[in-house]
């Protein structure tokens, strides 16, 4: 891919998500319901506060969204572990916008800080994800810290998220 895309909308995630965007074997977003953003606003390779990549991505949250009746029934809230995936799949996608081969996986994360929830009446949730290493040889790896934004304001930040893509489906 010699001039790469900057920004990708909904149909474009769910070809991915069907393994369409990055070729058979290779990255792809889960389909929804577990997609969990609508559209990435912008991609780039030199972008993010370490200057190797940032990727950025808006979900519109809608009252009937499939987790609020469920977590909690009368306390509706996005549960913090569909944030932090939102963020391991952005950092996968990037690996294969990159090019690099092989199925993405979430290999860990150093640290997590959630200090306020998604709620029904946040209109919109944004991602942001700084990739601060990545590695394109043998091992193909992203190391990134991220941030998600409701309405604006963060309101979970991680550090040290790691995700590779592997060609033999069995991570090391």
């Amino acid at each position: 891919m010699s001039e790469r895309k900057g920004h990708f909308g909904y149909e474009e995630l769910l070809a991915c998500g069907r393994g369409e965007l990055f070729g058979p074997g290779n990255a792809q977003l889960p389909l929804p319901p577990m997609l969990m953003f609508d559209r990435i606003t912008s991609i780039s390779e030199d972008g993010g506060s370490a200057g190797k990549g940032q990727i950025v991505a808006e979900l519109d949250v809608r009252p009937d969204l499939w987790f609020f009746p469920c977590h909690f029934q009368g306390d509706p809230v996005m549960p913090g572990c569909l944030g932090l995936d939102a963020l391991w799949q952005l950092t996968g996608f990037f690996l294969g916008w990159m090019g690099a081969p092989g199925r993405g996986r979430a290999l860990g994360v150093g640290e997590v800080k959630f200090t306020a929830m998604v709620t029904p009446e946040v209109k919109k949730v944004e991602y942001v994800v700084d990739v601060q290493r990545l590695i394109l040889r043998k091992l193909n790896m992203a190391i990134a810290n991220g941030v998600l934004k409701a309405d604006g304001e963060v309101i979970y930040t991680t550090t040290g998220m790691r995700v590779g893509t592997f060609v033999d489906e069995k991570p090391a």
